[in-house]
């Protein structure tokens, strides 16, 4: 019986001295939305009307002027826990007591999955000078987490079968959520929506020859599509069908994101003899033999409503897309 008792205590003191893993929260707040801490002077100041023009600027591409985030200022003194639990956090730390000045990114602090970033700085023109100088990166840590919530909704919710059909016919695939649903597949030519009563958020992918120059060239990129849309994408009329606005010109920048390298392109679209249109962003890369370019596609239409979020949900499935084991061998062995 002492036996027992002695091996029973030393179970439990094994067990206590085991790190306790602690269970976050859920983040809170809307999304696309942007707590910054800031007293409210500094808000009301320079420092605050540099936030305003970085984080408030003007989402590219969109017919109507929307923010590239929603804004809202609280004070250090009311930062409390309703406010720690936010999905996106801003941080002014101003102190001339301040061992170092310098911008600091962390993740799930109190809440996931959460981004938090802080700008430690000795005054506010220090502040500000940080804030402007590490500006493109800040906006893309805050659009990456809200990126990256979109993704893992869309694994936790797949709609498998979606991707076990792009993968068939090009190598790979986004990761789409339920709601998604197969509208036309020609095996070079694959076209995905959600659609509902007032809104479609829209994926197009296609492949086409790759040549030997220039295939990422903005003219290449939009003569392709404008061929493939037309033969693939109707209108709701006779001789009516999707391609490029030439109101607004394309643009075409090089990404690099997680060892995958593309073109993407961002612009209008709109139907050809009718009224219809919209903001859309296409990426395209080489497929896993470099013998086709590949470019898959997302874009909006919603009348009646700001384009921001559903074009940041549709788009943020983009980046998940995924080589199969297969098409990832291939294109090793090539």
């Amino acid at each position: 019986m002492k036996r027992l008792i002695t091996l029973a205590i030393m179970a439990l003191a094994i067990i206590s001295c085991k790190p306790t893993k602690i269970m976050l929260p859920n983040v809170s707040g809307k999304a696309g939305e942007v707590i910054v801490v800031i007293d409210r002077n500094n808000w009301e100041g320079n420092l605050g009307a540099g936030v305003r023009d970085i984080l408030g600027s003007d989402c590219p591409y969109l017919a109507q002027k929307e923010p590239l985030f929603n804004v809202a200022n609280v004070t250090p003194s009311g930062f409390a826990d309703l406010f720690k639990v936010h999905r996106n956090i801003l941080i002014f730390n101003i102190n001339a007591q301040n061992q170092s000045e310098g911008v600091v990114y962390r993740s799930n602090v109190w809440a996931r999955p959460q981004c938090l970033i802080q700008v430690n700085a000795f005054d506010s023109e220090g502040a500000l000078r940080l804030l402007n100088e590490n500006s493109e990166r800040i906006c893309n840590s805050f659009e990456q987490a809200e990126r990256d919530r979109i993704i893992s909704n869309a694994k936790t919710y797949e709609a498998v079968d979606l991707f076990k059909t792009v993968s068939e016919a090009f190598g790979g695939s986004p990761h789409f959520s339920t709601g998604y649903k197969l509208k036309k597949n020609t095996g070079d030519f694959i076209w995905i929506a959600d659609e509902r009563q007032y809104t479609i958020q829209g994926v197009l992918i296609y492949k086409y020859p790759a040549s030997e120059n220039e295939n990422f060239s903005q003219e290449n990129i939009i003569a392709h599509r404008n061929a493939i849309l037309k033969e693939n994408v109707p209108g709701m009329f006779e001789n009516t069908w999707m391609t490029t606005s030439t109101y607004i010109e394309p643009t075409v920048t090089f990404v690099k994101y997680r060892g995958r390298q593309f073109a993407q392109t961002r612009g209008f679209w709109e139907v050809q003899n009718d009224f219809m249109g919209g903001p859309f962003v296409s990426h395209s890369f080489y497929g896993p033999e470099a013998k086709d370019i590949i470019v898959v596609e997302a874009f909006v239409y919603a009348p009646r409503f700001d384009k921001r979020q559903y074009l940041r949900q549709v788009e943020s499935l983009l980046y998940s897309f995924e080589w199969t084991q297969t098409a990832t061998t291939s294109a090793t062995a090539e």
